[in-house]
C-alpha cells in the first residue's frame, strides 16, 4: 500500500503535464488558424533556425574528435545544414511550397502511426480518439498535397493549427481518461 500513493502521485503530475501540453496544442492551433500566414511564415522560419541550429551542434560535435573521417563528416554535415537553414531564413515565402509539400508527408504518415496505435491500444480508454485524429490527419495531410503549391502560404498555417486542436483535444481527452482512471484506482 506505501508503494502505491508515490505512484499515484507520479500518475497525478504526468497526467497534469499531459493535459496543459494538449491545452498549448490547441491555444497554438486556434492562433495558426486565425492567422495562417503567420503561421506559415512562422514554420519556414522555425525550420531554418532548427537547420542552423543542428548544423552548429555538428560543427561543436567534430571537436569531440574519434578520426579524420568522423571530423569531416560533421563539418560536411554542419556545412549543408547551415547553408539549408540560412536559405529558409532568407527566403522564408519562397520554402514555403516545399515545406507545404514534406508536411503533407509528415501529417499523413502520423496518421498512418495513429491508426496502428488505436489498434495496439483500442481497449484503453479514450482510443477512439486517437483512431479519430488519425483520420482527420489523413484527411489533411490529403487536402494539404490536393492543394500544393498554389495555396501553400494560407494552407499551411491552417491546417497545422487545425491539426493542431484537434491534436490537443485527442490529447486532452486522453489526459483526462487517465486522470479518471488514476483517481478510480486511489479511490
Amino acid at each position: 500500500m506505501s508503494t502505491e500513493r508515490p505512484i499515484a502521485d507520479q500518475a497525478k503530475r504526468y497526467t497534469t503535464w499531459y493535459i496543459l501540453a494538449a491545452i498549448l496544442f490547441i491555444v497554438l492551433g486556434v492562433f495558426a488558424i486565425v492567422e495562417p500566414a503567420v503561421a506559415g511564415l512562422g514554420v519556414a522560419l522555425l525550420v531554418g533556425w532548427l537547420l542552423v541550429f543542428g548544423g552548429v551542434l555538428h560543427f561543436i560535435s567534430t571537436f569531440d574528435g574519434g578520426g579524420t573521417r568522423r571530423v569531416i563528416g560533421q563539418l560536411l554535415a554542419g556545412i549543408v545544414l547551415v547553408l539549408g537553414g540560412i536559405y529558409l531564413l532568407m527566403n522564408p515565402l519562397l520554402t514555403l511550397g516545399s515545406l507545404t509539400l514534406m508536411l503533407a508527408a509528415v501529417i499523413l504518415l502520423a496518421g498512418v502511426a495513429e491508426i496502428i496505435f488505436y489498434f495496439r491500444a483500442r481497449a484503453e480508454f479514450a482510443s477512439g480518439w486517437i483512431l479519430f485524429n488519425g483520420i482527420l490527419a489523413l484527411i489533411l495531410g490529403l487536402m494539404i498535397a490536393a492543394g500544393w503549391p498554389s495555396s501553400s502560404a494560407w494552407a499551411i498555417g491552417t491546417l497545422v493549427g487545425v491539426y493542431l486542436v484537434f491534436t490537443g483535444i485527442a490529447r486532452l481527452m486522453v489526459g483526462v481518461a487517465g486522470r479518471r482512471l488514476v483517481k478510480r484506482v486511489t479511490g
